[in-house]
């Protein structure tokens, strides 16, 4: 019985790209100003639940906002901690 031919492959050629082999593209670092704001962020939405529990009777604009300082303290330390995965 012949036996069939056998077929010779072709080197893999990786496809084109921009950057150049084994560059990794950097990322810059975050400012200076980044992680303050990141930190201020956090604590200014605790310290906000917090003075809603311990004044907020007393407080003219906080007994008008009622319910929605728990969003304003939770918005305040959610954007704070949405900062600090992106932070680098």
């Amino acid at each position: 019985m012949p036996k069939s031919k056998v077929r010779k492959k072709s080197a893999y050629t990786p496809p084109p790209s921009t950057l150049q082999p084994g560059a990794a593209r950097a990322v810059a670092p975050s400012p200076r100003w980044y992680a303050p704001v990141m930190v201020g962020l956090m604590l200014l939405g605790l310290l906000w639940i917090v003075v809603y529990y311990v004044a907020g009777d007393e407080i003219p604009f906080m007994v008008d906002l009622s319910a929605w300082n728990f969003a304003i303290g939770f918005g305040a330390m959610v954007a704070g901690l949405v900062m600090s995965m992106r932070w680098r």
